[in-house]
Order: C-alpha cells, then structure tokens, then sequence
C-alpha cells in the first residue's frame, strides 16, 4: 500500500470513529510523526479527505476536521431516502433473494452482538456493511452505487453519534433485519417503505440526543 493511501486510511478512520474530533488541527509535522510517512503523502492524503468533506481548509491554521451540523444531518438525510429508497427497491427486484434471507438471519441476531463488548459492536457495524454492499451490488448501478459510497463516508460518522445507545442501535438491527427481508421476498415497495421508516428513526434519534461538538464535550 502507497504512504499515502496507507494515511488516508488511518485519518479517515480516526475521523469517522471521532478519535479526531470537530474543529482538530491535522498539522502535517504532528501527523507525518505519528503515521510513520513524509510530509508528501501526508498532504495528497489531505487532499482526499477534503475532497470527500471530511476535512477542510482552514484561514491561517491549516487543515482542520469538519464539523457535522444538524443542518448538514438535515441534508444528508434528505439525500440518503432518495438514494437508499430506490435502491433497496432496486435490489429487491435484481438482487440475489438467498444472499438477503442470509443476512436477515444474521441481523436477527444481531442485538446480542449490541450487548458485549466495543470488539462485539463492531461486528455489527460490519454486518450493516455488508448489507450495505450486497445492495450495492444487486442493484447493477454503478452510477448510483458510487453516490450512495460517498454519502455513506459522512453518515458512517453520524451512526456512531449511536454508540453508546444500546436502545438505538437494538431498534435499528430489527429495522434493517426488515429491510433485508423485504428484499429476500422481492418486494420493492415493502424495501423502500421499511427503509423510510428506518431513516425516519434514524434522523429522530440523532436530532433529540445530539448537538454538534457533543462528542467534544462529552467524549
């Protein structure tokens, strides 16, 4: 792996896990320290990160991580049951019913991964991940999977606001259990409306606990 994939990839980590948080000066001395690559890299790695709006430049300081505001989770959503609507009723008529009636299996038993560890939870964020690409892939759309890809770099962060909410993230693996399902018995409509109600949730969740910088404060 180049340098600077090598620290795109641990900034961008840090930054959708909040261990770099809203407002975080990433100088490229310090960084180029800590990540073990020259200064070079470092920058192009930036760079890519601005591009994608995870971070961006700041007058006089540098490059700092952006904030998430509620307007921006306001916006973002707005996009997200556009994209992720048509395509869950996209993979319901294109995609694999056997892959999905699997990983419905899978998110049924997801809340007792919610109820170990940080190492536990995890497997369920990647179990959200691999629902995510097998609709990915069943819808056959490039153009709207390469969308959706990037939409999902920002609201990987906003679904870690859940962390710490057992409740929450319960609720949402019976919501994406149903969404998988939907799509198993392909029926687009069903797919669609179980993924409106799930972002519906999603967003209500997010607007009544959070406020920006509340993982600065509280972190």
């Amino acid at each position: 792996m180049r340098a600077s994939d090598r620290a795109y990839a641990a900034l961008r980590e840090d930054i959708i896990e909040w261990r770099l948080r809203p407002g975080t000066l990433l100088a490229e001395v310090e960084q180029s320290e800590r990540l073990g690559v020259s200064r070079t890299p470092l920058r192009e790695a930036l760079g890519r990160l601005t591009s994608e709006g995870l971070t961006t430049a700041a007058s006089g300081r540098g490059v700092v991580v952006t904030d998430i505001s509620l307007e921006d989770i306001d916006e973002l959503f707005e996009l997200r049951e556009t994209l992720e609507g048509r395509a869950a009723a996209l993979a319901a008529e294109r995609g694999d019913p056997r892959h999905f009636l699997q990983l419905h299996r899978e998110l049924l038993a997801a809340p007792a991964l919610l109820s170990g560890d940080d190492p536990a939870r995890h497997g369920y964020y990647r179990l959200v991940e691999r629902l995510d690409a097998a609709i990915d892939a069943a819808i056959s759309n490039a153009y709207m999977a390469q969308a959706m890809g990037s939409l999902r770099v920002h609201l990987v962060r906003i679904r870690r606001l859940a962390a710490d909410d057992t409740a929450r993230l319960t609720a949402a693996a019976s919501e994406h259990a149903v969404i998988a399902e939907a799509i198993a018995a392909r029926n687009p409509r069903l797919a669609q409306a179980a993924t409106t109600v799930h972002l519906h949730r999603s967003l209500s969740h997010v607007k009544a606990t959070h406020t920006p910088h509340e993982k600065e404060r509280h972190g």
